[in-house]
């Protein structure tokens, strides 16, 4: 007798029926135990808004997008080819979990050169500043603990820290950064974790933090031995102003600082890391062994040649450039397009400019009418742990071309101008 050959006709049982069918029929994935924290999830709003942003004819300022004009392709098309005649197949092989030791030695070298004392054994690469905000949340949160942050906050570390369901105490910002005064009666009643602080060309304010409430920042976290982390991805993306001294630089080994190549490089790379004290280093080692073994050998590699072929100074020089005169085109538009009752920040530096709306206003409703016009922005409640904020938004400057800039300032305009109550 011939072997019958198995296909799918003849993996049917006897009544012909199709037994993978059937057990479908029996399958509910949405009965399947998945924890509540991440069943109550919620989607990025910065990812959402890339759906908008994407279809014809919109014009972006929601997500915090490098321009892609100004990726060194040239220089990295060169750097993939010296990189594999250099380290061969080394540069494609499993690495470190705390990354390989020449970008590390050279972030180390950089930071001394920016007054931040550092070495090797204070540097982990992460996949990305985010990971390294998830790393932290899951080195110190446990569900419950509450995070000290700025209100607002970045959006990204929210989803993070609320991942690892932690609880929020909130201080507002103003012109000089966080109102430091207000933090030690907080902490007394709080008990948090962490202070969580974006110090330099806040995302989503623009606002930096002054150098006297840097020093009285570190002064109370040093008291009652609370750490704080630094997220700092913007600070090299200074258009104006005297440059000021890093928390990391004041504060040691009370801050734990994130930096991050995706503003000054690529963000595709996907190569960030953690200063942090040496002491912690290694618990942050292991964290990073659970979540992904180390980060892309390659794009660390990649990172690594740039550096070493002393490129990349040059290179922020040429984005401080851009986005500097892109910044001042979209203040400049707004002041000629948008009613006077909306105020806004003046970064001296970064991605971001900060808008807020008459009281009563809904940024959220707004937008709908702002995608009708074919022109993007976030909304201000994402930034704020309690969904506070919903008449404020963020606008990003250097993604757009100077002539979508303009043109999609006057159709936010338009839109303010028609709903906005007079």
């Amino acid at each position: 007798m011939e072997n019958t050959p198995v296909t799918t006709n003849s993996m049917k049982n006897k009544q012909g029926s199709d037994p993978n069918q059937e057990n479908s029929k029996q399958v509910d994935p949405k009965q399947w135990g998945i924890t509540e924290h991440v069943a109550s999830l919620k989607a990025s709003i910065i990812r959402e808004m890339l759906k908008y942003s994407r279809m014809k004819g919109v014009i972006s300022f929601a997500g915090g997008l490098p321009a892609p004009e100004m990726f060194p392709l040239d220089e990295l098309k060169k750097t993939c080819v010296s990189i594999i005649d250099e380290f061969g197949s080394g540069s494609m092989q499993y690495s470190q979990s705390m990354g390989i030791a020449p970008l590390r030695e050279a972030i180390a070298k950089r930071s001394n050169q920016r007054g931040i004392v550092s070495s090797i054994d204070n540097i982990l690469i992460t996949s990305g500043a985010q990971q390294g905000l998830e790393m932290i949340a899951r080195a110190f949160i446990d569900p419950g603990d509450t995070i000290i942050t700025e209100y607002p906050t970045y959006v990204g570390a929210i989803q993070a820290f609320n991942y690892h369901r932690a609880k929020y105490a909130y201080v507002p910002l103003d012109e000089n950064g966080m109102q430091v005064d207000l933090l030690e009666e907080l902490i007394k009643k709080q008990h948090p974790k962490l202070i969580y602080v974006v110090s330099t060309y806040q995302n989503p304010s623009g606002i930096t933090m002054s150098l006297e409430r840097r020093h009285k920042l570190v002064e109370i976290a040093i008291k009652y031995n609370i750490p704080i982390v630094d997220d700092d991805p913007y600070s090299e993306l200074r258009f104006n102003g005297d440059p000021i001294t890093s928390l990391k630089e004041i504060g040691g080994d009370i801050v734990i600082s994130l930096g991050t190549f995706s503003k000054l490089l690529a963000p595709g790379l996907r190569i960030g890391w953690i200063n942090g004290p040496k002491v912690v280093m290694p618990l942050f080692e292991r964290v990073k062994q659970v979540s992904d073994l180390h980060a892309n050998t390659f794009t660390q590699y990649m990172v690594y040649d740039y550096l070493k072929r002393g490129l990349l100074e040059g290179h922020i020089d040429d984005i401080r450039a851009d986005y500097s005169a892109k910044r001042d085109l979209m203040i400049k538009s707004i002041e000629e397009y948008f009613p006077k009752s909306i105020t806004f920040t003046r970064p001296e530096g970064g991605l971001f400019l900060w808008c807020e709306l008459p009281e009563g206003a809904d940024a959220h409703e707004l937008l709908m009418h702002a995608i009708d016009e074919k022109v993007t922005y976030v909304i201000g409640q994402a930034f704020h742990p309690d969904d506070g904020g919903k008449n404020t938004f963020r606008l990003n400057f250097s993604s757009a071309n100077h002539e979508n800039i303009v043109e999609g300032i006057k159709r936010l305009g338009r839109v303010f101008d028609k709903h906005l109550p007079k």
